[in-house]
């Protein structure tokens, strides 16, 4: 099988979907019924702390999240409903969806292992940045844009899964950087339109390495998490760094000059190491 361009790549994976050989990622079942019952706002702190609770593994991790640097308070929490009450339901609902979203960067084999960590890692490491850069735009929330920048890459993982299975990409390792690199915008927005997302999130996975993008006078979640992206790659061979970012609408948006140093703005490297550790 060969392919000549990206688009043969993505109608392969679209007639993959189309014959169930390949399913998106889909969020666990928890993560679903926290997101439902808090968008719907019809349940109350004690009865949301009841429900994650049914997940032994996700209330460890959010009571180690909850008394972490980024969230502690002046004492320790050890029980799933004082998180919950502290952190309130908006806050949960963001933390167990990006919790969750770790799980689908296990790999299926060990020819996949390296490139699945490398994917996790580069999101841990925007992640953090696009929570600490919320500091800068006050109308955007924290947890939100570290939770898109958890998912800015999502769509690199049926890439993989699918790409494992064709010698000229298995084989390559350059043509599969290339691959994942070129594709993975368009196979992101398949997942975001699957997933019942906020339109402000769901356009992260595909908008983010749009450098054009302008939606507005004020900035958004893709700005964000495009600034963090530019950013976690300066310095770095990624294609994308010799994108112009005078050019690149979002940082002037998040109120930064292309000679900013971002990242040696005080108390921004200690918010980002500290979500980094959080999330790893």
């Amino acid at each position: 099988m060969q392919f000549t361009s990206v688009q043969d790549f993505l109608d392969h994976v679209q007639s993959e979907l189309d014959a169930n050989r390949l399913v998106l990622p889909t969020l666990p079942d928890i993560a679903l019924k926290v997101k439902d019952a808090v968008s719907n706002g019809d349940i109350s702190a004690k009865e949301l702390a009841e429900m994650i609770a049914t997940d032994v593994a996700l209330s460890t991790q959010i009571i180690r999240v909850v008394n972490s640097p980024v969230y502690r308070g002046a004492i320790e929490i050890n029980n799933i409903q004082t998180a919950v009450s502290r952190l309130g339901n908006n806050t949960i609902r963001s933390l167990v969806t990006s919790l969750v979203v770790k799980q689908m960067f296990s790999p299926s084999s060990k020819l996949l292992e390296s490139l699945f960590r490398k994917s996790w890692e580069q999101s841990i490491n925007v992640s953090a940045i696009s929570r600490a850069l919320c500091a800068f735009v006050p109308h955007l929330n924290a947890d939100e844009a570290m939770l898109a920048g958890l998912i800015h890459q999502i769509g690199k993982l049926p890439i993989l899964m699918v790409a494992e299975n064709i010698p000229e990409f298995r084989d390559s390792p350059t043509r599969m950087e290339k691959l994942l690199e070129k594709a993975h915008p368009a196979v992101g927005k398949m997942i975001m339109d699957a997933w019942d997302f906020p339109e402000d999130l769901k356009r992260v996975a595909s908008e983010y390495v749009n450098f054009g993008y302008d939606s507005g006078s004020k900035a958004d979640y893709v700005d964000v998490v495009q600034v963090a992206f530019l950013q976690s790659i300066a310095g770095t061979d990624h294609p994308a760094c010799r994108v112009d970012c005078s050019a690149v609408p979002s940082f002037a948006k998040l109120g930064f000059t292309t000679s900013t140093e971002i990242l040696e703005i005080e108390g921004i490297s200690d918010e980002i190491e500290n979500a980094r550790n959080m999330l790893a």
